[in-house]
């Protein structure tokens, strides 16, 4: 972040005046978190419609909120016998029965809307329920000294309503 940083004129040495180009400083105020850039000679257009198109269900971590309720029937489990200890530490009632995991009872794993522990998000993932999707979402825009900041839905939005400041933007969605 500090080389990218000094170079747009934000930080450390880094001021508007040795910013490389027009309105590049702008850019380093969104770089936190899980943030990163993407450099691309593609009309912008083009870019959200890629990333709207893009997207990928994974395994819900801890302290997401569950989509759904889960809950498992009283009887054998697909699994491994191997993971039955590992199940049982994890909080479900199980045993080993003729090498095939048993539940001994209905359990419910989760509920729709709460988040998740770290050993429900544990026992999804072993069920195989992916209950999570990784997207990208683009939050600004940067060409030829011109700089936007997009909202969720990828349209221009007023700076007040985010973390870039008070700053002038100018709409750059025609490149």
């Amino acid at each position: 972040k500090a080389v990218v940083s000094t170079q747009s004129g934000h930080y450390g040495r880094g001021t508007m005046e040795s910013e490389y180009k027009k309105d590049l400083h702008k850019i380093s105020k969104g770089l936190h978190g899980k943030r990163g850039l993407l450099f691309t000679n593609e009309k912008v257009e083009e870019v959200k419609e890629y990333f709207k198109s893009h997207k990928k269900l994974c395994f819900a971590r801890s302290g997401s909120v569950a989509t759904e309720t889960v809950v498992l029937p009283e009887g054998p489990l697909d699994l491994p016998h191997s993971m039955e200890p590992h199940l049982r530490q994890l909080g479900l009632p199980t045993k080993l029965k003729d090498g095939v995991i048993v539940l001994n009872q209905e359990h419910t794993v989760c509920t729709a809307g709460q988040a998740l522990s770290t050993q429900e998000a544990v026992i999804l993932k072993h069920l195989g329920n992916s209950m999570a999707e990784f997207n990208i979402e683009l939050m600004s825009h940067w060409s030829d000294g011109a700089f936007t900041v997009l909202s969720e839905s990828g349209t221009a939005m007023d700076a007040a309503d985010d973390d870039f400041g008070d700053e002038v933007i100018e709409d750059a969605n025609e490149n």
